[in-house]
Formats: structure tokens, sequence, C-alpha cells
């Protein structure tokens, strides 16, 4: 373990509550019950399977053919899947990224050229915030009840040079619906704002698979979308992040992209191909029942414990929130790791408050079902020990 490894694990056994998101998630790396990023951690299935098999393939076809064929295929393939189909298909419209992270890396280097302040949907997964903060914007929190059923309020608008929304959220499950998005992009418009969305958990929900390029391009605004593999497929974090961007944006990521990375590997483009063309060939399906099914379990084998609920009864996404009751979340975390079991603590979540996730878990759902069943049954003992 590297020295800076050392120092994050050190930390986290502390239960420091002031822990980001992604230190929490380092110490469960190595652990069999780990139910704590939300990355795919699922078994394959046998058409998955097939693909990697194919490797070898993948790999020839990735030396031989131009890489902007393979990675146009892979962008149609991935954006048909789930309904967008009027993604952006100009030439270098689509930037290909390492990882959702590095496009929103990317997208915050360019917001902080053209403005200060960014609202931000409160809570969400907090290394958005950090990205943002990072590269000294100011952030202003976007509460979601209010962001999915009233106008957004001018004088935000008139304070801020970007709108940033995370749909499905993560950790609430919550989706932007088409007239919101539509609603909320006319705002953006009117008011020369930024419209950014971050869609990395889209795959999981069918109610995120309307056409949100079409909406975005009817109402003339600026808009930057994050997309993501790495949440759908269980590829040991071969993934591809995918920035896409209005050509009105004016906003210098083509020249950030460049002074980050040159681009992917083809390889990594052929196999997200392949995985797209078969969750389009049913097994995007199959991953919805996975995911379902999971669900299912968790919240079967925590009920009737007292205090227990579940904040996000209508969520699809392949993590699940439980709300501890008046137990603290580091408590029920330090008690879990003594049985080897690692879930996530949710302050950080809650960048602005967080307090308001101090007595809450994520679980993710993207596990082999028996490792997940014998770390949500170590989460019952230890609930109704507390």
């Amino acid at each position: 373990m590297t020295e800076m490894a050392q120092s994050k694990a050190a930390k986290a056994y502390t239960g420091n509550p002031e822990n980001n998101l992604t230190e929490w998630e380092f110490l469960a790396l190595n652990s069999e019950l780990n139910i704590a990023d939300g990355h795919a951690r699922q078994e394959l299935t046998p058409g998955q399977t097939k693909i990697i098999d194919e490797l070898p393939l993948l790999f020839a076809e990735g030396e031989r053919r131009p890489v902007e064929e393979i990675e146009r295929e892979c962008h149609r393939t991935y954006f048909q899947l789930l309904g967008q189909h009027s993604y952006p298909s100009a030439p270098g419209r689509v930037l290909s990224c390492y990882s959702s992270s590095v496009a929103m890396e990317i997208l915050s280097r360019a917001l902080a050229t053209r403005m200060e302040t960014v609202a931000l949907v409160h809570p969400t997964f907090d290394n958005i915030a950090d990205l943002l903060r990072g590269n000294s914007l100011r952030l202003v929190p976007l509460a979601e009840d209010p962001l999915h059923g009233q106008d957004l309020d001018d004088r935000l608008l008139g304070s801020v040079g970007c709108v940033f929304v995370t749909t499905p959220n993560n950790p609430t499950g919550r989706v932007i619906t088409q007239e919101r998005l539509r609603r909320i992009a006319e705002q953006c418009a009117e008011h020369d704002v930024v419209l950014a969305l971050d869609t990395s958990f889209r795959g999981f929900d069918p109610r995120a698979h309307y056409d949100h390029y079409a909406v975005l391009q009817e109402t003339g605004c600026r808009w930057a979308v994050i997309e993501d593999t790495g949440k759908l497929w269980p590829t040991l974090d071969l993934k591809l992040g995918m920035l896409a961007f209005s050509e009105n944006l004016d906003l210098p990521v083509e020249k950030i992209y460049s002074d980050i990375l040159l681009g992917v590997s083809p390889m990594i483009l052929a196999l997200a191909r392949r995985f797209a063309e078969d969750a389009a060939g049913g097994g995007l399906g199959e991953l919805h029942r996975f995911i379902d099914g999971n669900r299912e379990l968790v919240r079967a084998e925590l009920s009737g414990i007292p205090g227990i609920t579940f904040p996000d009864p209508d969520s699809r996404v392949s993590v699940e929130r439980v709300h501890l009751g008046d137990r603290p979340s580091v408590e029920v975390w330090a008690a879990l790791r003594e049985r080897n079991v690692y879930a996530l603590p949710c302050r950080a979540f809650h960048w602005d408050a967080p307090d308001e996730g101090a007595n809450m878990l994520r679980i993710a759902l993207a596990r082999s079902t028996d490792p997940l069943s014998r770390s949500v049954k170590a989460l019952r003992l230890v609930l109704e020990r507390l």
C-alpha cells in the first residue's frame, strides 16, 4: 500500500465524518462484502462473458481500424440504447474520457474560465462539488424538491453562470421529467446560464430515456452533458465517460480536454460498444430486473427494524439509501467494518449541510446476490443491537 493509500485508510478507520465519499469507498475495495461504491461489481451474464472472451479480437480491432470509426460506432450504439437519438454526432461534439470524473474535471475547468458561481443540486455525489470547488467555483445549493416542482428563482439565475443537475440523482434516484427539463432549459436560455447534466445513472431508469438532447437543442440553451458506462456493466472499471456539449456552449472544453488527455483506448471504445449491443439485445432489461430484485432483497431483509425507513421508495438506480432512525451512520459503519462489511455513510452527499445525511447509509445494489445478502444480514444484526 502506498503512503497516500495508508494515509487515506488511517483517516477512514477513525470513522471521521468529514471523509469524502471516495475515501469511504476506497477502504472497501478489497473486501468481498463491499456494498459501498456504485460501480458495477456483479457477475457477468452469459452474454457478457462471451464479450470478454472476445477481448483479443477487440484488441486486434483497435490496432487495425481508425480510432475515429470505432469511437463513432461506440457513441451511436450507446446513445441510441438509452433513447438519446438526437445526441450531437458531429465530429468533436462528444469527447471520450477515461471516466465521468475526468469529464467533470474538464467541464469544471471550462466553467471556471467564464464564471464564478454554480447552482448545484443538493444532495448529490460530493466529488461533483469537490471538483467544482477545486476549480475555485462558488456553489449555491439547489434543493431537489423545488427543482422538480417549480420554476427556478430569477434571482438565483441572475447570480450564477451554470445550473448543474444530476439526473437520475445519486443517491436519491430522482429523475427530471421531460417537461421539467424543458422548462429549466428555457429558463437557462432566457438568462444565458449554462445547463449542465450528469446522467451517469441514466441506464437504470427508463423514465430517463426520453431524448434529453432533443429537448436541450429545441430550447436553444447552452448545455453540457456528462455520460458514463461505468455504473452499468461489470467490466473491472474498464469504462468510458463522455462529455457532450452544445455548439453555442462558448467554453474551452476542447482545449482543456487536449490539456488532459489525447483520447481513449480504441479497445475500451470497442468493449463499450459490444456491451451496449448486448444491452440492446435484452441485456438492459435483464439488468433492470436484477437491480429490482436486489432492492427487494435489501428492503425485505431490513423490514421490521425499529426506526428503519427507505427515503427513496420510487428509486430505480443501482443504489439504495437506508435511513437509520436516530443511529449515527458513522457508528453503524464502524460496527459493520468489524464484520468486514462496508457501506457508505451519507453525510458527504449533503455537501452544503452534512448533518442532513448523518443518519443514512447508501447500499450499492450492483453486486452478486450472495455477497449482497450476507452484507445486509450483517447490517440487520448491527442495527438490531444499536
